[in-house]
C-alpha cells in the first residue's frame, strides 16, 4: 500500500512539475527577405511572447561574410528576446544584416506579434576617436570604390575604404542591366544581326552632327570598317569606334572625347578582369542607344538573367574581404579632405556612426562618392524643372565627394546635366531594367497605343513618356520573356506586374481600351516578323509578344543618373578650375563628369565604374608609392 501511495505522489509532483509547460503558449513566425546573395529565411519561436528559439537560412550569402550573420546572429536575437544589431564581423555584410533584420520582423508578425515590440537597442561602448594610416583612402564603397581598393590592394598600397552607408553597393547595386564593353570574346559568341542599327547611326552622325568633329571623324572611321564587313560579314560586327559614337551621339555631343576613347578601348579588358573577380557577364544582348548588342549581362545556374548590381556587388564585395591590406569601414561619412601646406591631398575627416571623429592619413586620397541624384534639392538648384520627380537613387548618393572637392578649387563640369530614366515603377520608385526593352518589350500609353521607339536614348523615351496622358505608360511582356528571366520574375513577385491570359483581358486589369491595346500588339507582332517599324523606327526586334499569358509594369520618369560632377584627366587625376592637377587627389564614377555628356547610354555605368575604377586604383596606389620613396630616407 506504502509502495502505491510513493509511486501516486511522485507521479502527480512530476505533473504539476510539467503543468507549467503544458500550459505555455508556443507560436512559430516565418519570414523571408532578400539578402546580398539571395533570400533570406528567418524562423522565429516564442513561449508565452518569449523569445526561445531563431533558425536562419542564407545559403546564397558570400562565405566568411554574410554567412558568419546567419550562422551568428540567431544567438543573439534569443539572448536578447529581440532584433539587435549586435553584429560586429566583416563590415561588408551589410545588405546580409539588413535582409535578416526584415525577414525576422516578417518572422515576428508571422507568428502573431508585433516586430516592434521586439525591438531591442544594443549597448553602445563609449565612442572613440581613430586615427588610422594607409597608403590610399577610398571615399565610397559602390562599384567604383571596391574595384579601385582591389586594384589598389593588388599593387601593393594599403588601403583604406570609407562608406557614409550601413552597407556597401551604392547605386551600383540597384543597378539592373549590364556593362557595355566592345569587341569582346562574348560577343564573338554571337551571330552578328540585323544591320539596321549601324546604319541609322551612321545616318544620324551625317544628318544631325557633321559639325561635331570627334562625330565625324569616328563615323568615318566605322564607315570604312562597315563597308569592309558588309564585303566580308565573317564574325560579330561591333568596333570600340562605333562604342564611342554611340556614347558621343548619346550624350548630345558634349561628352570629353578623351575620356569617351578611354571607355570604350579600356572596356574589353574590364570585362576579362571582372572575371578573375568570378564575376562572369557573358550574355550579350541590346539596350538604348546602341547599335548592335553591346551590353554584357549575368546569368544564373538556370541561364537566366539576373541583375548586374545584385550579382556583381557581393563578388567585389567578397574580393575585397580577402584582401589583408584592405579596410573597409561603414556607417562612417566623410566631411573634409585634408590637404598639406602645397595644397596636395593627404587624408580624410570623417564622421563615424557614434559620432566619433575618423581621421585617415594617406598618400592619396580617391573619391567615389556617387553623384547627387538622392539630393533633391541639389538636383533642383540645377535643374529645376526636375522638382517633384521621384527618384531611384541608393540614400547616400548626395554630393558629398563633389562638394569636398569644390572645397578643394577642383572644378566640375555639365552639373546641369541630369538623366530621368523612363521606366521607374510609378508606386514605389523601383528601377525597372532597360533590358526588358532590349530583350523585346514594348511601352504603351493609357490609350493602350506605342508612342516611340521603345530602346531610343532615355532622355528621348523619358520626353515622350512625360508627353503621354498622366505622364506614365504601361511596360508588356509576355511569358516567354518572364520564363527567361528571373528579374521579371522578381518583379511579379514583388506585386509590380499585373497580368492577363489574353491581351484584351490584361487591358482590362489595365484599365486602358481593350480593343486599341489588341490592335497594338497584333500590329507589333507583325512588325518584328518583317524586321520593320514604320510608326518609330525601331531596330531592334528580338520577339513578338505572342505567348499568354501576358504582363505589364505601370512606370513613369524618374531621377537616374547625374552626368555632370568633378572634372578628371583620362587618369583620373582630379583638376582645379585652372585646370591643373590637384596633388594627390582622384576620383571615378558618377562623382566625375565628362564621360557620358547630356545622357547616359544604359549599360555605360558599369563600364564607367569598373573602366575608371581600375585607372584610379592604380594611379592613386603608384603615386602614394612615389611620394614614399621620395620621403625615404637616403641609404
Amino acid at each position: 500500500m506504502k509502495k502505491r501511495l510513493f509511486a501516486l505522489c511522485v507521479a502527480l509532483a512530476m505533473l504539476l512539475a510539467l503543468a507549467p509547460m503544458a500550459l505555455a503558449d508556443t507560436v512559430t513566425g516565418t519570414g523571408t527577405a532578400q539578402g546580398f546573395g539571395g533570400e533570406i529565411t528567418v524562423t522565429v519561436t516564442l513561449e508565452d511572447d518569449v523569445i526561445t528559439d531563431v533558425q536562419a537560412v542564407g545559403d546564397d550569402e558570400t562565405d566568411g561574410i554574410g554567412k558568419n550573420v546567419i550562422k551568428e546572429w540567431p544567438a543573439a536575437f534569443v539572448e536578447a528576446n529581440g532584433i539587435v544589431d549586435t553584429y560586429t564581423g566583416a563590415t561588408f555584410a551589410g545588405i546580409t544584416r539588413a535582409g535578416f533584420i526584415e525577414a525576422a520582423r516578417a518572422a515576428l508578425a508571422d507568428a502573431g506579434v508585433n516586430p516592434d515590440d521586439y525591438l531591442r537597442e544594443a549597448a553602445e561602448e563609449a565612442a572613440e576617436d581613430l586615427d588610422l594610416e594607409a597608403d590610399v583612402v577610398i571615399v565610397g564603397a559602390g562599384g567604383a570604390g571596391m574595384t579601385a581598393a582591389i586594384t589598389a590592394a593588388d599593387a601593393g598600397a594599403t588601403v583604406i575604404v570609407l562608406e557614409s552607408q550601413p552597407a556597401v553597393g551604392g547605386n551600383s547595386v540597384k543597378s539592373t542591366g549590364g556593362m557595355n564593353a566592345a569587341k569582346t570574346a562574348d560577343q564573338d559568341e554571337n551571330e552578328f544581326g540585323e544591320s539596321a542599327g549601324v546604319e541609322k547611326t551612321l545616318a544620324t552622325a551625317a544628318e544631325k552632327w557633321a559639325d561635331n568633329e570627334a562625330i565625324t571623324a569616328l563615323a568615318a572611321t566605322v564607315q570604312e570598317q562597315w563597308d569592309a564587313y558588309q564585303a566580308n560579314p565573317e564574325g560579330y560586327f561591333d568596333s570600340v569606334e562605333l562604342f564611342a559614337l554611340d556614347t558621343l551621339i548619346g550624350g548630345k555631343g558634349i561628352n570629353d572625347p578623351e575620356l569617351v576613347n578611354t571607355l570604350v578601348n579600356n572596356s574589353a579588358d574590364a570585362i576579362e578582369w571582372l572575371r578573375t573577380q568570378g564575376i562572369d557577364l557573358t550574355d550579350v544582348a541590346s539596350f538604348g542607344g546602341a547599335s548592335v548588342k553591346r551590353i554584357h549581362r549575368p546569368l544564373n545556374d538556370e541561364k537566366k538573367v539576373v541583375s548586374v548590381g545584385a550579382y556583381t556587388v557581393p563578388l567585389l564585395e567578397q574580393a575585397c574581404a580577402e584582401r589583408d591590406n584592405l579596410l573597409l569601414l561603414t556607417d562612417t561619412t566623410a566631411t573634409k579632405i585634408l590637404t598639406d601646406d602645397t595644397g596636395a591631398a593627404i587624408g580624410v575627416e570623417a564622421e563615424g556612426k557614434a559620432g566619433n571623429t575618423v581621421t585617415v592619413s594617406a598618400g592619396a586620397v580617391l573619391l567615389t562618392t556617387g553623384g547627387f541624384g538622392a539630393n533633391l534639392d541639389m538636383v533642383v538648384s540645377y535643374k529645376p524643372e526636375l522638382a517633384g520627380f521621384m527618384t531611384t537613387n541608393a540614400a547616400g548618393i548626395q554630393g558629398q565627394g563633389i562638394e569636398m572637392a569644390q572645397a578643394l578649387g577642383a572644378a566640375t563640369v555639365d552639373m546641369e546635366q541630369i538623366q530621368i530614366h523612363p521606366t521607374v515603377q510609378a508606386d514605389s520608385a523601383s528601377l525597372i531594367t532597360e533590358g526588358l526593352r532590349g530583350d523585346g518589350a514594348i511601352l504603351v500609353n493609357a490609350n493602350g497605343e506605342r508612342f516611340i521607339d521603345e530602346v531610343g536614348t532615355r532622355d528621348v523615351v523619358s520626353a515622350a513618356e512625360i508627353a503621354q496622358p498622366g505622364s506614365f505608360s504601361w511596360l508588356v511582356v509576355d511569358q516567354k520573356m518572364v520564363d527567361a528571366s528571373s528579374v521579371i520574375q522578381g518583379y511579379i513577385k514583388k506585386g509590380f506586374m499585373l497580368s492577363g491570359d489574353s491581351y484584351e483581358a490584361l487591358a482590362e486589369a489595365l484599365e486602358i481600351p481593350a480593343e486599341a491595346f489588341a490592335a497594338t500588339m497584333q500590329t507589333w507582332n507583325g512588325y518584328v516578323a518583317e524586321k520593320n517599324d514604320p510608326d518609330f523606327g525601331r531596330t531592334s526586334f528580338a520577339q513578338p509578344l505572342d505567348t499568354a499569358p501576358y504582363y505589364a509594369v505601370k512606370v513613369t520618369a524618374g531621377i537616374h543618373h547625374t552626368m555632370g560632377g568633378l572634372k578628371i584627366d583620362p587618369e583620373t587625376h582630379v583638376l582645379n578650375t585652372d585646370g591643373e592637377i590637384i596633388p594627390g587627389l582622384f576620383a571615378a564614377g558618377e562623382v566625375t563628369g565628362g564621360v557620358h555628356g547630356a545622357n547616359r547610354l544604359g549599360g555605360n555605368a558599369v563600364a564607367d565604374f569598373v573602366v575608371f575604377g581600375r585607372i584610379a586604383g592604380a594611379q592613386a596606389a603608384a603615386y602614394a608609392a612615389a611620394l614614399t620613396e621620395a620621403l625615404a630616407p637616403a641609404a
